[in-house]
C-alpha cells in the first residue's frame, strides 16, 4: 500500500484527489497540507492537516502537489532533506522553481508534469509527430479554455504543447501570447497563444493548423478533474519505485 502525502488538499484538484486515494485500496492518504488551514478543518476523517511540509510527522512514501506555485520552493527544500519522491502538478513556475526541480531530481525522485492528463501528453506526441511536417507552410497557433477562478494564463498546458511543438521543429517559433493591433503581419515563425477565462470550464485546448485553403484542428477537452487525479495517482504509483532522477509523462507512457 502507498502512502501518499497532498500538498494543497483544500483546493479543487485536492479534494478530487483525497476522493480517488479513498477510493483506492491499495493508497492511502496520511496527510494533507494546506496553508489556508483552519483549526477546525486540522483533521479531514482519516488523516491531520498541516499548513506546511515541515509540520508534517507522518511517514509516506510519495508527495503529490496541486498548490500554488509559491508554495513548491519550500516543498522541495523539505522533501530533498526528508529523501521523499514528489509529484510536481502545479503550473506558473518560474524559471528559478524549474531549476531547482531539476537540481532535487539528482537527490530524490521528482515528476513534473504542466498536465496530468494522459490524454493531453498522447495529444503532445502527436503534436511532435506531425508539426514538422507542416512548420513551413502552416500557421500554428494555440487557444486554451478555463473555468474563471484559474490564475495564471496562458495555461501550463498550452505552454507544454507549444514549447513541445517547438522542440520537434527545425525553426523554433516565436511566442505571440494574444494579438492586437492595426498592421499585424502574423508571419509563419510565430505561434500564437490564447486564453479564455469563464465559467466551470475544466479545461480545453486546441492547437490550430492554417494553412492555404486548409486548415488542421486537434483539440482536448476535460470533462472533469477526475483525468488529473487519475494521471497524478498513476505518476505517484510509478515515481515511489524510482531512482533520483526528473521524470515526466514521457517516461510514465514509455
Amino acid at each position: 500500500m502507498k502512502k501518499i502525502i497532498v500538498n494543497g488538499i483544500f483546493g479543487r484538484m485536492g479534494q478530487v484527489l483525497k476522493v480517488a486515494i479513498q477510493k483506492d485500496p491499495g493508497l492511502v492518504l496520511v496527510a494533507g497540507i494546506d496553508a489556508h488551514t483552519k483549526q477546525e478543518q486540522e483533521v479531514q476523517g482519516d488523516f491531520p492537516v498541516y499548513q506546511s511540509m515541515r509540520e508534517v510527522t507522518e511517514e509516506a512514501d510519495v508527495v503529490i502537489d496541486f498548490s500554488h506555485h509559491s508554495a513548491v520552493p519550500e516543498l522541495i527544500n523539505v522533501c530533498v532533506e526528508r529523501n521523499l519522491p514528489v509529484v510536481v502538478a502545479t503550473t506558473g513556475l518560474d524559471d528559478d522553481t524549474k531549476a531547482m526541480l531539476a537540481v532535487a531530481g539528482k537527490v530524490i525522485p521528482v515528476f513534473v508534469s504542466a498536465n496530468m492528463s494522459l490524454g493531453i501528453n498522447v495529444l503532445l506526441k502527436a503534436l511532435q509527430t506531425i508539426s514538422p511536417a507542416l512548420e513551413a507552410d502552416f500557421n500554428i497557433e494555440i487557444i486554451e479554455k478555463h473555468h474563471n477562478q484559474k490564475k495564471d494564463a496562458p495555461s501550463g498546458t498550452a505552454l507544454l504543447l507549444a514549447d513541445g511543438i517547438n522542440d520537434s521543429l527545425a525553426e523554433p517559433k516565436t511566442y505571440v501570447y494574444g494579438r492586437h493591433g492595426l498592421e499585424l503581419s502574423n508571419p509563419l515563425d510565430e505561434m500564437g497563444i490564447h486564453a479564455v477565462r469563464g465559467g466551470t470550464i475544466p479545461g480545453e485546448h486546441t492547437v490550430l493548423y492554417a494553412g492555404d485553403d486548409e486548415i488542421i484542428e486537434l483539440t482536448h477537452t476535460a470533462l472533469s478533474r477526475d483525468i488529473f487525479a487519475n494521471g497524478a495517482l498513476k505518476a505517484a504509483i510509478f515515481l515511489a519505485e524510482q531512482a533520483p532522477g526528473l521524470y515526466s509523462m514521457a517516461d510514465l507512457l514509455k
